[in-house]
């Protein structure tokens, strides 16, 4: 795992439930929700913010489509009750076909596309967003950092919160961080880690369509993000150029998107917001 020097992975965990913690005093809130998807990442989000919160403070939402896995839902049952929290089940299907019927003329050539994912993605926000008027409760956003870097997210959508609590912290981070929470114990359930990671948006989606893989794209993302090394350095010094040149594309691409995203809780010191959103 890639770590700044000096910092552990305890030290990680202790930061992120601290400010977390901070974060919902200084808000006078108590309460908070978020998408549960079965993937390693709200499976992070959802036991930090039980550690900070107390689980009875956090509730979990399973939002599935016709392109989610059996063992989505499953899993985040299994997550939610290891963890002690609260969790319901929403189908968004009937939402999103109604939503298709009233825009039918978009998409009346049967093109699939990003329309049809993004539009999935804001669903969920929309539920999330309607939990946390009703209830006080406030939205955790549940990004990585890998996936900020590259644009992998919908504005509106999966990028929607009150708070960004990984946005610090790159993929294989994500899952060093679970590995270091189920230390004493299976906390966050052994399937959700060593799955392969998918937005499930279409049908057979898997991380790997759109990214290289994340054992290439975190070194290429630390390199430009941490390292300071430029874009010519990268490709100079990565053996796999190709993968490299991918993903300082998909890097360049995604700022307009960084520039757009809730606060986030920062481990290091190189946060990719502007310097008035980190925490």
């Amino acid at each position: 795992m890639i770590l700044e020097p000096g910092i552990t992975i305890a030290q990680v965990y202790d930061t992120l439930v601290g400010k977390i913690r901070s974060y919902f005093k200084n808000a006078g809130m108590s309460k908070a929700v978020l998408g549960l998807s079965g993937g390693v990442d709200s499976a992070l989000v959802a036991a930090l913010a039980a550690d900070a919160l107390s689980p009875e403070n956090v509730h979990g939402i399973m939002m599935p489509s016709e392109f989610s896995t059996g063992h989505s839902v499953s899993d985040s049952e299994r997550l939610a009750a290891s963890l002690g929290i609260s969790s319901e089940t929403i189908p968004i299907g009937a939402i999103y076909n109604s939503a298709i019927g009233a825009m039918e003329h978009y998409f009346a050539d049967g093109r699939w596309d990003t329309t049809q994912e993004n539009l999935q993605a804001r669903i969920r926000a929309l539920i999330l967003m309607a939990y946390s008027n009703r209830y006080g409760a406030l939205v955790l956003n549940t990004s990585n950092k890998s996936e900020l870097s590259t644009g992998y997210g919908t504005l509106y959508g999966d990028l929607a919160g009150a708070i960004m609590v990984i946005a610090d912290l790159y993929k294989l981070q994500v899952y060093e961080l679970c590995r270091y929470i189920n230390r004493d114990g299976e906390r966050i359930p052994e399937h959700i880690i060593t799955k392969a990671p998918s937005a499930e948006l279409r049908p057979g989606q898997k991380d790997s369509d759109s990214l290289p893989k994340y054992e290439v794209l975190d070194r290429v993302l630390h390199a430009l993000n941490e390292e300071g090394l430029t874009e010519e350095d990268v490709l100079a010094s990565f053996p796999d150029r190709e993968a490299a040149a991918r993903a300082i594309k998909l890097r360049r691409s995604a700022s307009f998107k960084v520039m757009q995203i809730p606060p986030m809780l920062t481990v290091g010191n190189h946060p990719l917001a502007p310097a008035f959103k980190c925490i």
